[in-house]
Parts: C-alpha cells; sequence; structure tokens
C-alpha cells in the first residue's frame, strides 16, 4: 500500500506543468505548487483538526453536555441502502436522530436517480465541473420506478454524486471539505473491494466518540477545490462513509465544508447545539444546510425584519430538492415557496420527531394552472409583507404595496371593509379575491373549469420495519426480513376553492362515470374514499384541499 501511495504521488507530480508562466493564486502562490500540495494530501491521512477547532465542532454539534445515549446514536449509524429489491434505493436507518443526515442524502439521491439516469452510467471521475442541475426541458417527463434495476456500482456512483454535490453545495461550490479517521489512512483506498468492509471494520473495534478530545485524535481532514477530485476521493472512501460512523462523519464533513464560523453566523441562535436534547434529533439548521447550504434556522424565504437592527434568517434561494413539514399544518411555521416549490419533484418531510422523503416521478406534478399561478403570485407577495412570522396578518400599508404589486383593483367598499381593522389577514383577503372579477384581479372564474389534478406520489421512511407480510425470512427462516418503508399514493386536487363545492362535483361525477372521451378522463371522474394519515396534512401544505389514497398500511412519518 506504501509503494502504491508513493506511485501516486510522483504521478500527480508529473501532471504538473513544469514550463511557461505559473498561474498564481488569490494569494499570489504558483497554483502548480498548490496543485502538487493537493493532490500529496488525497493519498496521506490529512490534516489533523487543532485542539479548538475540534472543541468548536464538538460544541456545535453536540452542545457542552451530551448523553451516552445520543452519542451512541450518532456513532451507530452508517450511510447504506436497503438490501431489499424493492427499496433498494432507500438508506436504511437504525439508529435514532441521524434521519436527517439520512433524508437529505436520499433526497438528492433520489434527484439523480430519477431525473439524470443517463449519468449513471459514467464514471464518478468523469462528473462536469459545474455542480449546477442540468434542468430537463418544460416538456413533461415521468422517471422510471424500477428501484431493482439499479446495479450496486450504480447505486454507489449515485451516491457520491449526492454527496459530493451537497459537500460542494456546503462550500459554496468552491471546496469541499470530507473528514476521515486516523486509524483508516490509505488503507481502505489501497485496498481490494471485497478488503476494505474488513479494514473499516477493523480500524473502528473499540474506537469511541465522548468528547472533543475525541475528535481531535482520530479525524482527518482534505480538503478539495474541484468536483472531480471529491468526486474520485468520495468512491475511494465509501467504506467509511458507509460503517458505523459515516453518518456522524458526513455531518461533520458538511459543517466542515460550510466553515464553522460561517455556520455560526447563518443562526439566529449559536449557543444552541444543532442535534437537539433530549432525542438527540437533527436540527433544522443541519437539514437546512443539507439541503441549501445555509444553516439557517428557518423555513421562510429570506429573512424577516424585526426592527432594531435585528433579522430572523430563512432560505434564501431556490433548491434541487424541497421540505414540507407537519408542524406547518399545526401553524407553528409557514415553509417559504423557496423549500415548497423546488427545483426536482421531491421534499424532505420533517415531523416532531422524525424525517422521511416524498416525491413524484412526474416533473408535471408542480405545474400550475391559471388559477394557481395567480394564487401563488399573489400569496407570494402577501408574505412579503407579513412581518408577524407566518401568521398570515400584514399592515394597511403593506397591504396597498400588494395590491399595486399583483395588480389588483378592488372596489371602495371591499377595500374599506378589509382595511377597517388596521391589519388584513390572508383569509379575509382570499375570500374577497374568489368573489372579485379577473378583468380586476381577482379570481372569479365563470365558468368554473380549472381542470382537477391526478397524480401519483411515492413516500419512504428509512427506518426498518419487520415485514410481516412477506415471503422473505432472515437466513435462519425464523423472522421477517427488516425494510425501509415505502408507499405509493393517489392524489387528487379539487378544481374548485371549497370542498363543498368539490364534494358537489364528486356526487356528479359518481353519475357520469365511464362517459369521458378517454380512459383517464375516467379515473378522474370516478369518486375515491379520502384516506388520512399525517403525510396528508403535509401533502395539503404543498396541494391544498388534496385528497389522497393508499394501498395497505399508511404512510407513516415518524
Amino acid at each position: 500500500m506504501a509503494a502504491a501511495a508513493e506511485k501516486r504521488m510522483l504521478e500527480a507530480a508529473k501532471s504538473v506543468p513544469a514550463s511557461g508562466s505559473p498561474l498564481k493564486s488569490d494569494s499570489g502562490r504558483d497554483l502548480g505548487n498548490k496543485v502538487m500540495e493537493i493532490e500529496a494530501k488525497e493519498v496521506s491521512l490529512g490534516n489533523e483538526l487543532s485542539e479548538e477547532e475540534a472543541y468548536q465542532l464538538f460544541f456545535i454539534v453536540f452542545g457542552s453536555v451530551v448523553s451516552k445515549d445520543i452519542l451512541a446514536q450518532w456513532t451507530n449509524q452508517g450511510i447504506r441502502f436497503s438490501l431489499d429489491p424493492e427499496t433498494s434505493v432507500i438508506l436504511v436507518q437504525h439508529e435514532g436522530g441521524s434521519c436527517g443526515v439520512l433524508a437529505a442524502i436520499q433526497a438528492f439521491v433520489l434527484k439523480h436517480f430519477l431525473f439524470f439516469p443517463d449519468e449513471l452510467v459514467q464514471a464518478a471521475q468523469s462528473m462536469p465541473q459545474n455542480l449546477s442541475s442540468r434542468r430537463l426541458s418544460k416538456n413533461q417527463y415521468v422517471a422510471s420506478n424500477d428501484f431493482a434495476a439499479l446495479t450496486d456500482n450504480a447505486k454507489t456512483r449515485v451516491l457520491v454524486k449526492s454527496m459530493g454535490e451537497i459537500l460542494f453545495s456546503c462550500g459554496n461550490n468552491k471546496r469541499a471539505v470530507m473528514a476521515t479517521l486516523t486509524s483508516i489512512g490509505d488503507g481502505v483506498e489501497g485496498s481490494e473491494d471485497s478488503l476494505k468492509d474488513i479494514i473499516t471494520a477493523q480500524a473502528l473495534e473499540g474506537l469511541s466518540i465522548e468528547s472533543a478530545s475525541d475528535l481531535h485524535k482520530i479525524l482527518r481532514v482534505n480538503t478539495y477545490t474541484t468536483p472531480a477530485s471529491t468526486f474520485k476521493r468520495l468512491e475511494r472512501m465509501i467504506p467509511i462513509f458507509q460503517s458505523r460512523l459515516g453518518a456522524l462523519l458526513f455531518l461533520i464533513s458538511v459543517l466542515l465544508s460550510r466553515g464553522l464560523d460561517c455556520v455560526q453566523a447563518d443562526r439566529d441562535d449559536p449557543s444552541l447545539q444543532l442535534v437537539t436534547a433530549p432525542f438527540g434529533h437533527a436540527s433544522q439548521e443541519i437539514v437546512n444546510l443539507l439541503l441549501c447550504g445555509q444553516a439557517v434556522p428557518n423555513v421562510f424565504d429570506g429573512r424577516m425584519d424585526l426592527g432594531g437592527g435585528m433579522f430572523l434568517k430563512g432560505v434564501s434561494s431556490n433548491v434541487e430538492v424541497g421540505f414540507l413539514t407537519l408542524l406547518e399544518s399545526l401553524n407553528f411555521c409557514k415553509v417559504g415557496q423557496n423549500l415548497k416549490c423546488p427545483k426536482w419533484p421531491i421534499w424532505v418531510v420533517g415531523s416532531e420527531s422524525h424525517y422521511t422523503v416524498l416525491f413524484s416521478l412526474d416533473t408535471a406534478v408542480q405545474d400550475e394552472n391559471e388559477l394557481e399561478e395567480r394564487e401563488s403570485q399573489i400569496r407570494k407577495a402577501f408574505d412579503a409583507q407579513d412581518q408577524s412570522g407566518g401568521g398570515g396578518f400584514i399592515s394597511v400599508e403593506g397591504f396597498h404595496q400588494v395590491l399595486r404589486e399583483t395588480n389588483i383593483r378592488l372596489p371602495s367598499e371591499k377595500l374599506d371593509s378589509l382595511c377597517s381593522s388596521g391589519f388584513i389577514v390572508w383569509s379575509e383577503f382570499w375570500q374577497v379575491l374568489l368573489d372579485l372579477d379577473k378583468t380586476l384581479g381577482g379570481l372569479k372564474d365563470s365558468t368554473g373549469q380549472m381542470g382537477r389534478k391526478v397524480f401519483d406520489l411515492y413516500h419512504f421512511n428509512g427506518i426498518a420495519k419487520s415485514d410481516l407480510n412477506g415471503s422473505q425470512l432472515s437466513s435462519g427462516g425464523e423472522a421477517p426480513i427488516q425494510r425501509p418503508r415505502l408507499t405509493k399514493l393517489r392524489v387528487s386536487v379539487p378544481p374548485r376553492w371549497t370542498e363543498g363545492e368539490f364534494m358537489a362535483d364528486v356526487a356528479v361525477a359518481s353519475g357520469s362515470a365511464g362517459t369521458g372521451p378517454s380512459g383517464k378522463d375516467t379515473e378522474v371522474a370516478k369518486p375515491e374514499p379520502c384516506q388520512h394519515a399525517p403525510l396528508v396534512d403535509c401533502i395539503r401544505t404543498r396541494w391544498p384541499r388534496a385528497v389522497c389514497n393508499w394501498v395497505g398500511e399508511p404512510p407513516s412519518i415518524v
């Protein structure tokens, strides 16, 4: 292994230009020497964290006091795919706490698997330098749900690409920092695939993390400035991230990629630990860091001005994969459009104690019809004036600004009525808009033919659960296998704006089922009983009034 490492260092040195005008970095150093240093680090143990950095890192993640149970959860969770063919692209969770990290990685894995399938056949090191996503055309794109068709090598590549994309996003698309272990070093990198798991397991035997001094002793970090070198290193070191320390090492990697000082600056209250007590759950800052590259604590768009130079920080730009939460349906928060309407139809779903993933195979599920587009435009303008923390009301001055931005011309009696109390509530404004003609900027449509939307969503819950109904048993034949949960949901969004009108439409449609011009129309018109689970409440924060149905056990977000 030492000979192999030496050979790679010599080859790296030969690749540096020997003549010509040397390229200069911002600091004026010879870039050729810098490249040589980086390549040398890639085959070395990496750099130690200073004692101060290790203490700061441990304090940011776990705080000054942390229980052994929380540490055990975070040091016994690898980033591994399910062995069950039907759920083979799900990352399995065996321990509590780290689901926020796993769900975010899972969301990016689904993005690449579903919407960039052609890239899976490419080697990881040949991936493009630009990490920004290549958007598909606006034409409808429906991905395959044949999860069992993905080979182990393809799954490794998609995992590497997903993790690399997250790391570079946290590093402002300029760098990625990767945390590994002193006890492993280059032993994994220089070994055959069949020996990597054995070497990793031996290195982890008896190793524990209970304090900042432990991090100082066992951690080594490498910095990479190109996606190619990051993917190459990730692919070689993937057994470490699949090991029991994988989830924690990746969390440390994203924090270091962002920079610990930047992480603290992102937050509203830097004194709180990122892993929340008493159960060790990943905080919203962790999830937001993985999804948008900044450890902001809130889910609304932009930032909220509290006056006196104080702000609450939210998500500042549109994201690749989004976020929904049960807490919004309980009126504890308001998810902004940046997270609610991501570039790809994939969402991390938060509950009070767990994170799961919701997604669609069809990019058209986020397409809005005319009425929805107008609603989104008005609601966005309204929310921009809402300084109540998502309470749904704005000042009279802010209300006039909304009317100007959205070209709404209210009759004087309606305007006076809304402004009489000194503030405007969204629900009251919304009712006025429904009765205001479209020519005046309202939403009233005399035809009522806005079109019902029907589509499928899939829900992944990575917590392994016994399959009591399946025929596949463990090797002993005595217990059912442990597998994550995958649920398919049929979602129907009514075309009108009150449940009463929708139910009236359903009653009429039931008497004319089968008379539509096509089988699809017949399916849309066919009434279905509404099933309910907490996930449905999350879905309704994205698609209000949605009716959901599924077969078998209800989807679980806990």
